[in-house]
């Protein structure tokens, strides 16, 4: 009896590493060191995963112009590749995926109280950011900015001098996307007393072990790095704000970052997209559509779009983060946000991991 005593606490004791959910056992939470070289992985065959649709998937990814593409369960590594001539210490641009780490930092900065999403634009950047009325002005908070309810008009460009930020309707009341989520950059940089770049590296960028910088583009600031990286933020939005043992943004932040901010375009919070509403609105349209975001992804899944098809998907109830980087994947449609691409990538997705 003590001999099988001592084999069961030895048994219990290689799973430390682990815990029971509903007589499961399942791996905790790793988080890759900030040595850019090492990083856990994990085979698909220990998942239960359809091996013989991993050639399929990769297939339809080299179609489609991806450079790069990745999936993270419990943060390990069960899927790596690269394409079409990139390669794991090449760079690529986040685009509009890029407006989900403006968020997280903007939430960092009212933890730190240096700014309060309540409070209106122009108490950062000062009167005449815009030149809309100044009663009209005054109505915009940062929220409106992080939510695309500036009521600032999305047809006038994606300028943001202020003769091109233009009244159309009450700040609240109308949901555009619009290039005006710069500004929330230029708040974030007044409201810490240095370049929005500086104070992104020192409270995120080197916080989770990222690599990549911000770069001026044509008409906005754009964030570029490996996928690493890229996947690095997406463990950290899975893991609601937390890496390791630091809580990097406070939970209730990121959950309201992740949740319908409001009632116009109810798959959109702070810069994320949200999957599973019961209804949307796309860039550059007033119509709203009935239906979930992505039919074939799960519902509780939020995600950061960019330009060209740049992907963030984070899926709690998977514990998986997947990423894509690349070129457009219909050049000859191209896109702000959402694209067909991503309902046939989950088609191949859940082809693989069901």
């Amino acid at each position: 009896m003590t001999k099988l005593l001592f084999i069961f606490l030895g048994i219990i004791s290689c799973q430390s590493e682990k815990t029971f959910e509903n007589n499961i056992i399942t791996e905790e939470m790793y988080f890759p060191p900030n040595s850019l070289g090492t990083w856990e992985t994990k085979n698909r065959s220990d998942l239960n995963w359809n091996s013989a649709a991993f050639e399929t998937l990769k297939i339809y990814l080299k179609e489609t112009n991806t450079k790069s593409f990745m999936i993270l369960v419990n943060g390990r590594i069960v899927v790596e590749e690269y394409l079409n001539g990139h390669s794991v210490s090449q760079i690529w641009q986040w685009n509009s995926a890029g407006k989900t780490l403006i968020s997280t930092l903007t939430g960092i900065a009212q933890q730190e109280g240096i700014l309060n999403i309540n409070d209106k634009v122009s108490k950062y950047l000062g009167i005449g950011w815009t030149i809309t009325p100044i009663e009209k002005e005054n109505l915009i908070t940062c929220k409106h900015l992080l939510t695309m309810t500036s009521g600032i008009d999305d047809e006038q460009g994606e300028k943001t001098s202020p003769s091109d930020l233009i009244y159309k309707s009450d700040a609240g009341n109308r949901w555009a996307y619009h290039n005006i989520f710069q500004k929330q950059m230029d708040v974030i940089a007044n409201a810490s007393n240095s370049s929005f770049e500086d104070y992104y590296n020192l409270k995120l960028k080197n916080k989770i072990g990222m690599d990549g910088s911000w770069y001026l583009g044509p008409i906005y600031r754009i964030y570029y790095s490996t996928t690493r990286s890229m996947a690095r933020f997406g463990l950290l939005a899975l893991n609601k704000g937390k890496w390791n043992n630091e809580q990097i943004i406070n939970e209730t932040f990121f959950n309201e970052s992740t949740s319908s901010s409001q009632n116009i375009n109810q798959a959109y919070g702070y810069f994320w997209w949200l999957n599973g509403k019961t209804s949307f609105m796309l860039p550059n349209s007033q119509n709203v559509f009935t239906g979930t975001l992505i039919p074939n992804a799960p519902s509780d899944m939020y995600a950061a779009m960019g330009a060209s098809d740049q992907r963030i998907y984070v899926i709690p109830s998977k514990k998986m983060v997947i990423i894509r980087m690349g070129e457009p994947s219909n050049p000859k449609n191209p896109n702000f946000a959402l694209s067909d691409f991503d309902n046939t990538l989950w088609q191949k997705i859940n082809a693989l991991i069901n």
